[in-house]
């Protein structure tokens, strides 16, 4: 079950990896400077990666049906398809 600590700034620069340890498994570890809290150590978490649907708007110009078919056949000929 996840636990709170409070831990004065001396105590957690003496024991910084079992802090990080424990707050990485869920604990709560709040550091305190002359018994206030100042700061907290909490689990990292990688950011949200964002979406790439239209990442390419306005790079790619927009073409007509025939452009799009003339690129086709140019392709299929590349191709030997």
């Amino acid at each position: 079950m996840p636990m709170t600590h409070i831990v004065n700034m001396h105590d957690a620069k003496s024991n910084l990896s079992k802090l990080v340890f424990q707050a990485h498994e869920g604990d709560e570890i709040i550091i305190a400077r002359a018994g206030k809290p100042v700061a907290k150590i909490v689990p990292y978490e990688a950011p949200a990666r964002k979406g790439i649907f239209g990442a390419l708007k306005d790079v790619i110009p927009e073409i007509t049906d025939e452009q799009w078919e003339a690129s086709d056949r140019d392709m299929a000929k590349l191709w030997k398809l």
